[in-house]
């Protein structure tokens, strides 16, 4: 009793304790500085009493902070009040959350009502100890045909979907929203154009992939702290489902708009830019967010991230420092996209880390014979296009030419096409004797 009557008297003399209203000293580009608070990194203030605007600490100093808003400042003048936010910034959970969509602050955006959430979490929290993960042995299919046979994905593995733009991550993204076995699936758009948002809701993902969805969506207009926080906002959303038992895909779009919002917090909070214009925190910021998918003692989160890379450079920094953290990475090529081959899913530059752990031997098999007739086409591409390669050279090479139509109906997939695991395989190792020993 008497921890519950110490706790009473704890809330008592905060409700009576003055509330300390600082000012906003200065508004210089995004940064708002305000004097007379003191409140740490990560709290939001209500600035202005008329129409407050939300704003986070990104950085302190004595008898002063340093903000960002969180929602369009424009009415802002110097001298509005300041007020620390009340409570910590809450996440809604529980299962009634499947087929709404939200914005990066929780609030539903899809005109379906309020929220009736099974509970309320606090933003922040911690990835699992390394010695709390359960080893990842089990396959998650999701659905399209050359990943859960070439680089297949398990249950609470991390993956990158790297590519330039224009070239079909979103799509195959719903393909796998549609088609992936997990119970859950949580969807952030980080960064997208507001044109774009609909059209994946309504014709990529559509009402069946909708209903067993999350989906987080913060616009490419909306202020740089309302985008990354929609992205941690998605990651604890699907965290809670995995602490429910559930197994659940994340799928963020993406983790370069991400990085770019931590940029523009980072630069507005002073920090020195580094390697093109990234400060060291955008780095620390990826590592935080990516490890905290993964399997737990109970319930998984598969984590899929695009990553979309600067003038299809795939070792600009975002893409080198998310591959180096995730486990594995599945590359999408713009010589495949124009040429109509979807997805564009280059095999020979796409890895999954854990694919020996989630394949048996008969399986490795048939990947390693199409893997090594298409890497024989491939060094020897010139030659062909020339029509300088002779028939009988390499036996690959000619099982590659020859068969070069079931190769490419293998690796293809309409969009509405989904195709389960064990037919994908039994798919492969057909072709793999096709091929025949040459392979």
């Amino acid at each position: 009793m008497r921890p519950a009557i110490e706790a009473a008297l704890h809330r008592a003399r905060r409700s009576a304790a003055p509330h300390r209203v600082g000012r906003l000293s200065s508004m210089v580009g995004l940064s708002l500085e305000v004097t007379g608070l003191d409140a740490a990194i990560g709290e939001v203030i209500m600035i202005d009493d008329a129409a407050p605007v939300a704003a986070e600490v990104v950085a302190a100093s004595t008898g002063r902070v340093r903000c960002m808003p969180l929602t369009n400042p424009s009415a802002l003048r110097v001298g509005a009040p300041a007020r620390r936010q009340a409570h910590p910034s809450l996440v809604p959970t529980g299962a009634t959350l499947l087929g709404r969509v939200l914005d990066g602050l929780g609030r539903p955006i899809d005109g379906l009502g309020p929220l009736r959430p099974s509970s309320w979490v606090s933003l922040t929290n911690d990835p699992p100890g390394p010695l709390e993960r359960t080893p990842i042995a089990t396959a998650l299919p999701l659905g399209v045909r050359v990943l859960d046979t070439l680089t297949p994905v398990g249950r609470g593995q991390r993956l990158g979907l790297f590519a330039g733009s224009g070239v079909g991550k979103s799509s195959l993204l719903s393909m796998i929203a549609r088609g992936s076995t997990a119970e859950v699936t949580v969807i952030a758009l980080i960064g997208e154009r507001g044109r774009e948002v609909r059209e994946f809701l309504e014709h990529d993902l559509g009402p069946e992939g909708l209903a067993r969805s999350v989906v987080v969506v913060s616009t490419s207009d909306e202020p740089a702290l309302m985008r990354l926080r929609a992205a941690f906002l998605a990651t604890r959303i699907a965290e809670t489902f995995r602490d429910d038992g559930a197994d659940c895909v994340l799928m963020m779009d993406s983790l370069t708009r991400a990085a770019a919002a931590q940029r523009e917090i980072g630069l507005t909070a002073g920090e020195p830019p580094a390697t093109r214009g990234y400060p060291p925190s955008t780095f620390s910021m990826l590592a935080r967010l990516l490890e905290r998918a993964g399997p737990a003692k109970s319930g998984s989160i598969t984590g899929i991230y695009t990553v979309l890379v600067d003038g299809d450079d795939h070792n600009e920094p975002v893409a080198d420092a998310a591959r180096s953290i995730l486990d594995g990475h599945i590359v999408l090529t713009r010589e495949l996209a124009v040429a109509g081959h979807f997805p564009a899913v280059d095999p020979l530059a796409s890895v999954s880390r854990l694919s020996s752990r989630l394949t048996d031997a008969e399986q490795r098999a048939a990947q390693t014979a199409l893997r090594r007739v298409l890497a024989a086409r491939a060094g020897s591409r010139d030659l062909i296009d020339v029509g300088a390669y002779h028939a009988g050279t390499n036996p690959r090479i000619d099982a590659a030419l020859r068969h070069s139509d079931a190769i490419e109906a293998f690796l293809t997939q309409r969009l509405d096409e989904l195709v389960p695991a064990d037919r994908a395989w039994a798919e492969l190792q057909g072709l793999a004797a096709l091929l025949g020993a040459a392979a």
